[in-house]
This record gives structure tokens, sequence and C-alpha cells, in this order.
């Protein structure tokens, strides 16, 4: 557990952004260069180094590997069930909300702010990325990139094999259909498949599901 001295997440978040540029500039929104950046790297290592060893341990030491887990990630709410293997780039501006599952094979990719609502449900081999690569062949050369934040609302379900590109917003209760790769915001209350994603139609209700009777 932490010690009530140690620094909260986000006073260690704003701690960064205010001593380090690159830190900044990854949560701004702003050009940075990953590959020259030590701080990055190093906090890349750390997450990443810490998400191994969950898995490793996570059959053979399931409280320790839960216990490892909110470790990691301090934002992380409640109840949260998981099944390794899974990787995030880093852990700092990354929330994830109470009684969230998520399954195997999970991957967030780059830096910036991404929540993850309460109540959603994580299919196999999903993907949230967060950065983008400079167009231009020198800029893209010399390793620039920017990210751009993504959230998923309360209670979203995203299907096996889900990718979640840059600044994309997930509404509450929407559903996001096997395989699918969501560019654009997908609204509240919807069904949404394909690539690129689009929603088909509106979630029922219960009532609308219940069985016919005579």
């Amino acid at each position: 557990m932490q010690s009530k001295d140690a620094p909260s997440a986000q006073e260690r978040l704003e701690s960064l952004i205010e001593q380090d540029d690159d830190v900044r500039a990854l949560f701004a929104g702003e050009w940075f260069r990953y590959r020259a950046s030590p701080s990055l790297l190093d906090l890349t290592w750390e997450a990443q180094s810490t998400c191994a060893r969950i898995s490793r341990i996570f059959y053979e030491e399931p409280d320790e590997a839960r216990r490892l887990f909110h470790e990691l990630i301090p934002g992380a709410g409640k109840d949260i069930d998981f099944r390794p293997p899974f990787a995030i780039d880093y852990v700092l501006g990354l929330t994830i909300g109470d009684r969230t599952f998520i399954n195997k094979d999970f991957l967030i990719v780059g830096g910036g702010y991404v929540t993850i609502g309460a109540d959603c449900l994580i299919g196999p081999r999903c993907s949230i990325y967060t950065p983008n690569h400079a167009e231009d062949r020198e800029r893209r050369l010399a390793g620039w990139e920017r990210t751009s934040g993504v959230t998923l609302g309360d209670n979203v379900w995203l299907g096996g094999s889900v990718t979640i590109t840059p600044g994309v917003t997930i509404g509450k209760d929407s559903i996001i259909g096997a395989g699918s790769v969501v560019t654009r915001d997908i609204p509240a209350g919807t069904i949404a498949v394909g690539n690129p994603c689009r929603p088909i139609r509106e979630i029922a209700s219960s009532i609308d599901q219940q069985p016919a009777t005579d």
C-alpha cells in the first residue's frame, strides 16, 4: 500500500509535467521525440517491466499480482478483474473505473490521458493507441510524435480484437463489435461495428429483448 507521505498519482504527474518538458508535451498533446527522451523511456520501461512481472506470477501468486496491478495503476478503481498478459506503455494519466473486466492480451500503446469507465467489458486482444507520428518524411525519421487521449464511458463493451485509435471517445453503454477499428467518436447507447467502425443502431431496451408470450 502507498504510504501516507507518498505523493498521489496526480501529484506525481503534476510534478513530472512541471519538471520535464517531454512529459509536459506528452500530456499537452504537443510534439515530442520519445526515442530521444530518457525520462519517457524510463517511464515506459518501468510500466512494461511491471506488466510483464504481473503476467508471469498471476496464476501462482494472484493476490500479489493484483496488489502490483493497483500499485502500477494508481488510477484503477475497486473490484477490477483482469487476465494476463497485458501491456501498458504509461500508467500516469490512466484511469480505470470500478468493476471493469479486462480480458487477455490487452494493450495500451502511447501516453497521455486514457480513461476507461466503470463496469466496462474489454474483450481479448483489444488495443488502445494514443500516438500519432509525424506525416512528413524528415520529421517522422527524426522520431516526432504527439498523443491524443482516449475515453471509454461507463458500461462500454468491446468485443474481441477491437482497435481504438488516437483521440476517440466511446459513449457510455455502447457496444463495439469484434474486430472493429474505431477511428471516430461513437455515441452513447449505440452498437457500432466495422473497419472503420460505424454505428448501426441504438441498443435495444430490456423490454424489447423479452421473449414473446402467448
